[in-house]
């Protein structure tokens, strides 16, 4: 399943660490994060329960950029 997600990001080479971290989590097939139209794109693995998912998404790239905010609840 893949789902897209408004995101709130400074500047583009945080959106790149960020897209790297989201997918080394458990349950993420694939993430892209576009820094111009502020998006990011998730592809979960199967079966995978999204919201526990994208908290985890959002914990990994907080440590990146503490103000960031991906608009997923």
């Amino acid at each position: 399943m893949k789902k897209i997600y408004k995101i709130e990001v400074d500047c583009a080479n945080c959106a790149a660490k960020m897209e790297d971290a989201a997918k080394k989590i458990d349950g993420v097939k694939d993430a892209v994060v576009n820094f111009m139209t502020l998006k990011m794109k998730v592809e979960f693995e199967d079966g995978a329960d999204t919201e526990t998912v994208m908290d985890n998404v959002f914990k990994a790239c907080r440590k990146i950029e503490p103000d960031c905010e991906i608009y997923y609840k």
